[in-house]
């Protein structure tokens, strides 16, 4: 099996390396001309970067997470909605969303009855296209506190580090049983239970167990500390009930082994991979998978942990390869230093030297050769063209040139 090659829009409204960042309407209508492109040119999936609240206004926030990032990491906050319109402008490409925050925007529950309806309605047209929701806790904390993620009592705050992430497990688990077919109450739901095998040291237990002890007023420190459910119900089922779940395909936005093979008790559930993932992280997520990846599924694949890329290509006109290769470099130094400065507000030589080794950067030939050097035949890219490029006809060339002259140099190696 060939490579497969997919395209990632991030759709942020920052400014570039030039300081040029267009407004709202012009950042929607450059994700279009994108996507159409994307479309025609034969990529698989768009898989649309999904972001909720602003940025720009959590910098007043007292413990804000990117306290100098200008302007809004993503303007897709609603997937469902540019997914539809997407579909309905676009002939073969899949959609899938990088990914969905099931904290945010109602939780679990609301997000299963969002799929099946979504599916539904995709199940009407007259073509086979899949939607792949990618789904995680989101990136960032702050899109999911408003919706009641926060820590209830000192217990849940000294153990709020791990305690998140097994939030998104029991959310998990109601969006999977969900989206299968049942009728679930939060009784039926995995109970949490933290031990000391949670914890990265022996004092950030110590702290979980003493404010134990306080908060449950408990005569002695507890060498296990149950957690009162998130998602309190009365027995429910989402509707639509029949819609085509074959219409849907699952990927989980988590590193977190346990959860990946928690999840895939339920259903088919595939993992999302980021281009700074260490090369053994990658290895061993294969091998669990292949171990642990739900029968319904099929044979794990290689392809069905689709991995995101940077890619800064030079293949305009009026230039020899040389200079191309040169622009390239220019061209990926200038948009990771932006990215550097605008996620932690300083430019740190070494993460834009680190960045760069995990980016392919260069004149087709040299891309065609990282590509080959770097992944493997059978392995699915998310390609990101866009990343603190506002020049969308160049972001578009880019997409040309890559599936023109780096695809068939790639396949022809």
């Amino acid at each position: 099996m060939d490579m497969e090659f997919d395209v990632f829009l991030s759709i942020s409204q920052t400014p570039d390396s030039s300081g040029y960042m267009p407004d709202e309407q012009t950042m929607m209508r450059n994700y279009f001309d994108q996507v159409v492109a994307a479309d025609k040119l034969g990529y698989g999936i768009a898989w649309i970067a999904q972001a909720h609240l602003s940025t720009e206004t959590q910098k007043t926030n007292l413990t804000p997470v990117v306290p100098h990032f200008p302007g809004e990491i993503g303007l897709c906050t609603d997937f469902f909605q540019l997914a539809g319109a997407t579909f309905s402008r676009t002939k073969r490409i899949e959609i899938g969303s990088a990914v969905l925050s099931i904290l945010a925007n109602g939780g679990p529950i609301t997000t299963a009855e969002r799929i099946g309806n979504f599916c539904q309605l995709l199940g009407l047209e007259d073509h086979d296209r899949k939607v792949h929701i990618g789904f995680s806790a989101g990136r960032f904390e702050f899109m999911a506190r408003p919706y009641g993620i926060v820590p209830r009592n000192s217990v849940e705050n000294a153990a709020w580090s791990v305690l998140r992430n097994r939030i998104f497990r029991e959310a998990t688990e109601i969006l999977l049983r969900l989206l299968r077919g049942d009728s679930i109450s939060s009784e039926d739901i995995t109970s949490t239970v933290l031990t000391e095998d949670d914890f990265r040291t022996d004092d950030e237990w110590k702290n979980v167990q003493l404010a134990a002890k306080n908060e449950y007023n408990l005569p002695s420190i507890p060498d296990k500390v149950s957690i009162a459910k998130r998602y309190a119900f009365e027995n429910l089922k989402i509707i639509p009930q029949n819609w085509p779940r074959d219409r849907l395909n699952l990927i989980l936005g988590s590193h977190d082994s346990n959860t990946q093979i928690f999840a895939n008790k339920f259903m088919p559930v595939q993992v999302f991979n980021l281009s700074i993932t260490p090369p053994e992280v990658i290895d061993a997520t294969h091998q669990r998978m292949t171990e642990n990846y739900h029968p319904d599924g099929g044979k794990w694949e290689r392809r069905m942990m689709p991995r995101t890329l940077m890619v800064f290509l030079n293949e305009e006109e009026g230039l020899t390869p040389e200079q191309r290769s040169q622009e390239a470099k220019k061209e990926a130094k200038n948009a990771l230093q932006s990215y550097w400065s605008a996620l932690d507000g300083t430019i740190d030589p070494e993460k834009v030297e680190t960045a760069t080794d995990n980016a392919v950067i260069g004149n087709a030939e040299e891309v065609a050769i990282q590509i080959l050097e770097r992944f493997n035949p059978e392995d699915r890219i998310m390609c990101w063209f866009d990343f603190f490029n506002h020049d969308s006809e160049r972001v578009i060339r880019n997409m040309v040139a890559f599936m023109e002259k780096v695809k068939p140099r790639i396949e022809g190696n």
